[in-house]
């Protein structure tokens, strides 16, 4: 007995002082960010009054002429309801449910304080949440962002101190119960009263008012209109809340919960123009990325992808909301005339189909995103045919993500080619897919027929990009489209197919005309909206240009464009018949069954992609991208590129034959021997020099992986060699090299 004493003694004496080394600790960490945060906090706090905590403004859009697009304000009521206006039971709900000490603390809870403290120092720094009272809620929703921080929690408990300094309980409450958010655009409970059951907040029943209630805890899950039954476990904690806090009667809880909630829902207005959605789009993904959310394009896995999925569309939902009563001021490039242009665009080249779909919309459909390249900006951009506005449910432009089919080869397979030593006049080898299906791991032994890779991309040879893109790696091919921010690249899609454009979701014409658009500008990607300008409800600017990075080399995309340029004179894309004497080159793509039929097109000065096929896929014989989609974008581009000054692609780089120190003066056509040209000759005889570059690398070369990295390059320059005379020297070659270096 006398052991346990001892040992229990020790036991509390250990729990102590880890305590305090933990709290230490957490007061090392919190107090310099507390003093600095305090004086913020003090500041904010004193210039603020009433109206600072009034969210229900009018956010408006504008065009590039300054024409107004739209004006947003949120679902429901705007009257604001005093604190003697709102519902006795409203108050007590909240306070119950979610800071039952509220009348009696200074606007933080001490004890939750330290938990949260403590769970942050054991967790290193993963955990920094809960203990937030309705002050500091408050205050996160009016003055700070939300993400998850430590320092957002001393900034939170900053805040809150001086509003309670500031501000009575009873305008605390108000204040909160206001800004509080209920989905669907639904700020207050004056708002949610209105918008969900079509009456007063002051008419709800116990039942109803606990229903409510329960939705700011997780907005997006307890949505009435999308997750109605996900609400009732939380209405029912709310209900059980209110009786142990004696707000109401056991009877009350039990007759409240017997009755049926019955939505009686205000069919809010809709927005129903392809533009305007996008720039609200556009404006929501700017202020996400201004509240701290971090945007991924690459994950470990399914599960992975599927838990960002849900943290996206839970911030973009709240994001969107704000939006509506915010009252921002947003000017967008957006551009009427080009906008009418590329509909009737549209319009005109699918009038032939009037098949409606279930829903009433035209079935077979067309969408189109139109880039300057100059200034990286969406200036038009079609989601569908023109079609009675009532019927109005997507924009597929941005949207849809669909297969693309063979408009994907340049910026996956055929420019990281480039990149790894191949050139427009490399041969390459178009190998027989379905064989490639069947034994995956032969695929760089298969013959097949010889070409020019120009060719190939030109006539859209299948064979050719799988054999390619195994060679490059499904991985580092796919990298590109994750560096241009394509939204919907999941581990499920690197494998070969990805080649040929299937993947498990697709992509947008948004996000292949930024892609494209990135290739005119010497393979230096931003990414694209149509965005000028965002002030804020005090005029203050919000909004910077996305920052630029280096996606591919610039002397490669020069090369891709003139190769493409081939595309539209005599490959894939010819029969549109492009006349202008501005310089056009562009890539079709038509997937499995002619489901999906796209041309994405480039000209000096814009980028645009085309999609065309069915909601619901389904086969039409005649649908491949040098069909439709191609008319389309040849009937806007010739208008668009009327007048200007750019007929010619900048170059930064002469692309020419810079190998001719072999044979000068010799016609590449030349026969040296059967079937082996000048230009074969000159061809392999450069792969020999660079390979010899990457031999002196690897000899000067200390770090292990970076040695490997140029032995794999020069492994895959050999390979490209069309004479079997001079590829067997280089293999020896490198033989001798892996025994000198690497054994």
């Amino acid at each position: 007995m006398k052991l346990i004493k001892r040992i229990f003694k020790i036991l509390i004496f250990l729990t102590i002082t880890g305590i305090l080394v933990l709290s230490g600790a957490v007061l090392y960490k919190i107090y310099p960010l507390y003093e600095e945060y305090n004086q913020e906090a003090k500041e904010a706090v004193e210039e603020s009054n009433t109206n600072t905590f009034k969210r229900n403004l009018t956010s408006y859009f504008y065009d590039d002429e300054g024409n107004l697009l739209t004006e947003l304000s949120g679902n429901g009521s705007k009257i604001y309801l005093t604190f003697e206006e709102i519902p006795e039971n409203v108050i007590n709900a909240f306070i119950a449910v979610e800071d039952r000490s509220f009348w009696e603390h200074k606007g933080i809870d001490l004890k939750a304080i330290v938990r949260v403290g403590v769970e942050y120092v054991t967790s290193g720094g993963e955990t920094a949440h809960g203990a937030s009272t309705i002050t500091q809620q408050l205050v996160r929703n009016v003055f700070i962002t939300k993400e998850v921080t430590l320092e957002r929690k001393v900034k939170e408990i900053c805040y809150a101190l001086e509003v309670e300094k500031k501000y009575s309980k009873e305008e605390i409450i108000e204040f909160y119960i206001n800004n509080i958010y209920f989905a669907n655009n639904c700020y207050g409970i004056e708002a949610a009263a209105q918008f969900y059951f079509n009456k007063p907040a002051k008419e709800l029943s116990l039942n109803e008012t606990a229903y409510l209630c329960a939705v700011p805890n997780s907005p997006t899950y307890y949505d009435p209109l999308k997750n109605s039954s996900n609400a009732f476990p939380r209405r029912d904690k709310v209900l059980k809340d209110m009786q142990e806090c004696e707000f109401i009667s056991e009877t009350e809880r039990i007759q409240a919960l017997r009755e049926d909630i019955v939505l009686n829902v205000k069919k809010p207005a809709e927005i129903k123009d392809y533009e305007t959605t996008y720039a609200i789009d556009c404006a929501i993904r700017y202020l996400m990325k201004l509240d701290g959310f971090l945007f991924r394009y690459s994950f470990a896995t399914m599960e992975d992808y599927n838990f960002y999925m849900e943290t996206y569309n839970q911030a973009y939902e709240r994001i969107r909301a704000e939006l509506y009563i915010g009252g921002y001021t947003i000017k967008t490039t957006l551009n009427k005339e080009k906008q009418a242009l590329i509909q009737e665009s549209v319009d005109n080249a699918l009038a032939f189909d009037e098949e409606l779909a279930e829903n009433g919309q035209y079935a077979f459909q067309g969408a189109a995103t139109l880039i300057n390249n100059e200034t990286g900006k969406v200036e038009a951009i079609v989601g569908g045919r023109t079609q009675n506005s009532s019927t109005y449910t997507l924009n597929r432009a941005y949207q849809s993500y669909r297969q693309p089919g063979s408009s994907i080869k340049p910026l996956i397979v055929y420019l990281p080619a480039l990149e790894r030593g191949y050139t427009d006049r490399s041969t390459v080898t178009e190998i027989n897919v379905e064989k490639a299906k069947e034994e995956p791991e032969k695929v760089l032994e298969m013959y097949g027929t010889k070409m020019t890779l120009r060719s190939a991309v030109e006539n859209s040879k299948n064979g050719v990009a799988w054999r390619l893109f195994c060679e490059v790696t499904p991985e580092a091919g796919l990298n590109y489209l994750q560096e241009m921010s394509f939204a919907k690249v999941v581990p499920d899609d690197f494998y070969p197919a990805a080649s040929l454009g299937g993947f498990t979701y697709g992509v947008t014409t948004v996000e292949m005309a930024n892609a494209y658009s990135c290739v005119v500008n010497h393979g230096c990607f931003q990414q694209t909206d149509c965005i000028v300008s965002i002030l804020d409800k005090y005029g203050e600017e919000l909004y910077e240009p996305y920052e630029t990075r280096q996606v591919y080399v610039s002397e490669q995309t020069e090369l891709m464009i003139d190769i493409l340029k081939g595309v539209i004179k005599k490959g894939t894309a010819r029969k549109m018949g492009w006349k202008s004497t501005v310089e056009a080159a562009g890539k079709t793509g038509t997937t499995n069954n002619s489901k999906d039929g796209w041309f994405v097109g480039i000209t000096p000065d814009y980028s645009m992609a085309v999609w065309v096929g069915y909601d619901m896929p389904r086969e039409l014989n005649n649908l491949y991208g040098g069909s439709y989609p191609a008319q389309i974008w040849k009937d806007a581009m010739e208008v668009l590129v009327e007048g200007t000054e750019h007929e010619s692609f900048e170059t930064q780089t002469e692309i020419v034959n810079k190998d001719e120190k072999y044979y000068p003066g010799r016609d590449g056509q030349e026969v040296l021997s059967p079937g082996y040209t000048v230009q074969n000759y000159r061809d392999d005889h450069a792969l020999a020099d660079r390979i010899e570059v990457l031999i002196q690398q690897i000899a000067q070369e200390s770090d292990p992986g970076q040695k490997q990295a140029y032995y794999e390059q020069a492994l895959a320059l050999a390979e490209q060699i069309y004479g079997q005379t001079l590829k067997g020297t280089e293999r020896r070659r490198l033989e001798e090299v892996y025994n000198t270096y690497f054994n």
